[in-house]
This record gives structure tokens, sequence and C-alpha cells, in this order.
């Protein structure tokens, strides 16, 4: 497999607390990972550090076989990398605007994003709702517009914070049903999370936090 993501020596630390210490982490192109762990392990911090949201130190950063810093954040990455919060901030606008943020923010032209941000939301399911406010919208639902506004961008890594954590019954499965869709579109994507139908999706590897390091399953 080729590597997306290569980092020599990755450390996270909380004040005086070291959250992680991770040798030779990598990821692979066009791969799904789970990413498991006990509570306060550091999954949403490795999440966050990935995405630039949080400041880590890297040694030997390599995305798409381009040797990169890590602070300050590199574009190359911020172009590619999207990461999805277990509980996404909305904007009071529609979720249509909502879903096309990314794409206002990159400047794409409205007259090419309008027909990007429709097969979103086609995609998602949430088509019908375009012109509602986020705030009048369901967990579900939210997450849903959310896992939309994450791939109109076409990010080579997604990064998914506990997508299902907060929905139960038809909701969570609406969710799990657009993961692998998501897997077919050829990114890379990494979803922290305690689900065991995520876990157990077919053709996903395993990366488990213990103790400041990880385990490749």
């Amino acid at each position: 497999m080729t590597a997306l993501l290569s980092i020599g020596r990755l450390r996270l630390r909380h004040g005086a607390r070291e959250l992680f210490d991770l040798a030779d982490f990598r990821l692979d192109a066009a791969r799904a990972y789970v990413l498991t762990g006990a509570n306060g392990a550091g999954k949403s911090g490795l999440l966050r550090a990935l995405a630039g949201l949080e400041r880590a130190d890297a040694e030997q950063l390599v995305f798409a076989g381009r040797a990169l810093a890590l602070a300050p954040y590199p574009r190359a990455m911020r172009e590619a990398v999207v990461y999805v919060h277990q509980e996404p901030v909305m904007f009071s606008t529609s979720v249509a605007a909502n879903i096309g943020y990314g794409l206002r923010a990159r400047g794409v032209a409205p007259a090419r994003a309008a027909p990007l941000v429709a097969a979103a939301m086609a995609w998602a399911g949430v088509e019908h709702l375009r012109d509602f406010d986020p705030a009048t919208l369901s967990g579900g639902e939210r997450q849903r517009v959310a896992l939309a506004r994450g791939k109109v961008l076409a990010p080579r890594l997604l990064l998914l914070d506990e997508p299902t954590a907060n929905l139960d019954g038809t909701a969570r499965e609406q969710v799990i049903a657009l993961i692998p869709q998501l897997l077919a579109g050829g990114a890379s994507v990494v979803m922290a999370c305690h689900d065991r139908d995520l876990i157990g999706l077919p053709g996903v590897s395993r990366l488990k936090l213990r103790d400041g390091r990880i385990e490749y399953r």
C-alpha cells in the first residue's frame, strides 16, 4: 500500500500530561481505519492534531509524497484534510449554505459550487432540508449535513470524531449507511469510535491508542 501520511514521531501534550508519543505513525492512501481506545486515551487529540486544530510535535512528516512540517499547519494538508467534530458546529443560515461554506472559503465560484452542494445534499439524503436553519434539525440530520459538508470538499483524508456517538435508532443507521460510500470515493478515512458496527465494517483496519502508544490490528 502507498502511504498517504507518515510521521516518524508524533507527540501531543496537554500541560504536563503527555497524551501520546507515537513512533512510525502511518496512514495508507485510500484506506479506512477505526481508531479505538479508552476515554481520555487521546483519540480526539490525535484527529485534531492531524487536522491542525491542536499543536503537536511531529518529526519526519511526509504527506502525499511531500516532506512537510506540521506547524505551522501546511497549506497542502489544509486543502486535503477534513475533520468532522462529534458535535458539528453549524451556522444559523441554511443547510445548503452550511454544506457550501468550505467551497466558498476556498474561493470556488457559486456557479461551480451549486451542483457540488446539490450532489452532496442528495448523497446525504438532506436535499429536502436545503433551506432549513440547522438549529431546527435533529442530531442525525445535523450529522449527515456535517458529513456532506466534509464530502463536498473531496478530501484525501477525512477524520470523523465519534460520528454515531450521540445517535440511536434510525438516525444512527442512516449515518452508518453513508460510511461505506465515503470509503468508495478513494479517500482515506479515520473514524474515532466505540461503535461496534463501525468497527466491524468490511475492509476497515483498526488502530488502538493504549498507554500513549498505538497498536495496529
